[in-house]
């Protein structure tokens, strides 16, 4: 008798423990199944939350100056923030697309060339004698050039779309944090006072306020680093662009500006302007140039 109770009891413990098993493995796939879900949209709603932190000095005085009205006050803030993104973007996108068109009909019609290097060429440090027999090749026969360094055109093609690719995409993110950041302005005090009443419970007493605090400074003072940073890039970089005359001076220093926000090098674009400052300026302003740029692009 003994015996088989606890036969029962043993067959009962292991089917409580399949059952817990598999609720526990469909739980688990639940929870892979809905992250996978949210995932794409997991970077965009932290660089709102951070966006939205970041802003929020702003929005507190534009909010007393509008009446205490939130939605009109943060959609303000959300429009504006959008404009400063979107126009300099389509500015860059109008002319990039330009110059695509003007190079694509220059193929077509066979009337694309190349203008021929400057003798001074020659006088660049370590690369010039070689660059200067593949520019010299690809100015007088630009299909011979294009099939002897066919792998290598088409791998700086590949580089720049993927370039271009990657610029876009950030860009795009940063519109939809914009958009989750205006979002989040709305809710700004409730939202705060939310944090506060967790932040309360996880560390006790009024370290937890002070935990929000510190950690909204700390997001404000980042934020405002990279923007600071940014700026101070796309100011030098313009200052040295105009210093060598370089044409439209003032749209590659925006497009510095929209590289350093979105965390990408400014060398990207500084990299090919250096090349062309060597071809048309002497070697020491064209060094004093490309030292200018080195440093812009690693500060």
């Amino acid at each position: 008798m003994g015996d088989t109770t606890v036969k029962v009891d043993d067959e009962r413990f292991q089917r409580r423990l399949m059952d817990s098993a598999i609720r526990i493995g469909l739980l688990a796939l639940l929870i892979v199944w809905c992250f996978n879900i949210v995932k794409p949209f997991i970077m965009p709603v932290l660089w709102g939350a951070i966006m939205a932190v970041a802003l929020y000095p702003l929005f507190e005085k534009a909010y007393h100056k509008l009446g205490d009205r939130q939605k009109l006050t943060a959609t303000l803030i959300t429009l504006v923030a959008l404009a400063i993104l979107i126009v300099p973007t389509v500015m860059l996108s109008g002319s990039l697309v330009d110059g695509a068109q003007t190079l694509t009909q220059e193929i077509d019609n066979g009337t694309l060339s190349v203008p021929p290097p400057a003798d001074k060429v020659k006088e660049w440090p370590l690369i010039g004698e070689q660059a200067y027999i593949v520019w010299s090749l690809a100015s007088q026969n630009l299909g011979a050039f294009l099939q002897e360094y066919e792998s290598q055109v088409a791998a700086t093609a590949g580089w720049f779309l993927g370039l271009i690719a990657g610029a876009g995409k950030g860009i795009v993110m940063f519109l939809i944090s914009i958009l989750i950041a205006g979002a989040f302005l709305v809710y700004a005090e409730s939202g705060h006072r939310a944090l506060e009443r967790i932040a309360t419970r996880i560390v006790s007493g009024s370290k937890g306020r002070e935990f929000v605090e510190l950690a909204g400074a700390t997001i404000r003072s980042v934020a405002q680093g990279v923007l600071g940073v940014a700026l101070i890039q796309a100011i030098l970089a313009g200052i040295g662009l105009m210093l060598v005359g370089v044409p439209y001076a003032g749209l590659w220093a925006l497009l510095v500006l929209l590289l350093a926000i979105v965390q990408l090098p400014p060398f990207l674009v500084l990299g090919p302007i250096i090349i062309y400052v060597f071809s048309v300026e002497s070697t020491v302003p064209a060094v004093l140039f490309m030292i200018w740029a080195l440093i812009v692009s690693v500060s």
